[in-house]
């Protein structure tokens, strides 16, 4: 428990530094440990909850969160997080799942782009393309235990839906609302009080991610560079994305 809670600990570093919570790669690091994986959604989205929380406070105590364009975006996704959660499938789809999520976050966080133009339009407004994704990422993050947050950002960039800032803030609420909906229905699916004390047995993640959550907010708000942060991230994500796939197609056990 030691060594994962030290891994939960840097994933919560990089992850925080750039806005995120890092739900898909605590789920990979469970499935890795052998964690029972009926169990494993809860735990990663718990470690989400801790982990955007805050940021979501500080971002909207600096108002770079749109409420009045943003909440379709919430409306839209938060039911299909809980649909998600609620669905059960093998854990070998559940493996595939997961690992294609991260072999995409990888990728898209290493195309994220950087720029920060205060003269570029932005238009703010979500088009019922943006809506069918934001919901189809929200079942994924209910499924898989994730926030979805990493998937949403690269698509409001594309669409110059807001400066890089807002984003960040937007996706982070995203992040918490998922989380909280898809953590519902892992629950009611479950449905299964004996398994509680199981879960306890996880606590020192949580402890884990809320000091590497501190730590990585202050960093990156501070003095560690962004496009580094992002590298780094980007490179954690794909190297446990290829261990999960290669294992799952390969028939390997995990």
């Amino acid at each position: 428990m030691i060594k994962l809670s030290l891994l939960f600990c840097i994933t919560a570093v990089l992850y925080a530094a750039v806005g995120f919570g890092g739900g898909s790669t605590y789920s990979a690091l469970l499935v890795l440990a052998k964690t029972d994986y009926l169990l494993l959604p809860s735990i990663a989205l718990l470690c989400n909850i801790i982990v955007v929380t805050g940021g979501s406070l500080k971002f909207n105590q600096k108002g770079l969160i749109p409420w009045q364009q943003a909440w379709p975006l919430f409306l839209v996704s938060v039911p299909f997080a809980f649909l998600g959660g609620l669905i059960a499938i093998e854990k070998q789809l559940f493996v595939l799942l997961l690992g294609s999520a991260l072999l995409f976050a990888s990728l898209a966080l290493l195309l994220q782009r950087e720029n920060e133009s205060t003269t570029e339009t932005y238009t703010q407004t979500t088009t019922l393309t943006t809506g069918v994704i934001a919901a189809l990422i929200g079942l994924l993050s209910g499924v898989v235990g994730i926030g979805g947050g990493i998937f949403l950002a690269p698509v409001l960039h594309l669409k110059r839906w807001a400066q890089p800032r807002v984003i960040a803030g937007v996706c982070s609420v995203f992040i918490l609302a998922n989380s909280v909906a898809g953590l519902i229905g892992q629950s009611i699916k479950v449905n299964d009080l004996s398994r509680l004390p199981d879960l306890y047995a996880y606590w020192p993640l949580l402890v884990a991610v809320f000091i590497g959550g501190q730590i990585g907010s202050m960093a990156g708000s501070s003095w560690l560079n962004q496009k580094t942060i992002k590298r780094l991230t980007a490179a954690l994500i794909l190297f446990v994305a290829i261990r999960l796939l290669l294992q799952n197609l390969g028939g390997g056990s995990v």
